[in-house]
């Protein structure tokens, strides 16, 4: 009964696509952790997470690298 919950609440859980399409050879240290950080292993790649405030704020400090690709 408890894994049926469980799984009733990760299909619920809202995701966010984003795309990785800028190089970060140029950027910041703490820029190329985020990405890092957010699982992009290589340009144009893109990856899908969950909707959180923490997802939401790595986003936001790099928004000259990545991009939120509409679903």
């Amino acid at each position: 009964m408890a894994q049926k919950k469980t799984a009733e609440k990760a299909a619920a859980k809202a995701t966010i696509q984003i795309q990785y399409y800028r190089s970060m050879i140029q950027a910041p240290v703490k820029h190329k952790k985020v990405v890092k950080g957010l699982g992009f292993t290589r340009l144009n790649q893109v990856v899908v997470r969950e909707d959180t405030p923490s997802i939401r704020g790595m986003v936001k400090t790099i928004p000259h690298l990545v991009r939120i690709v509409e679903q």
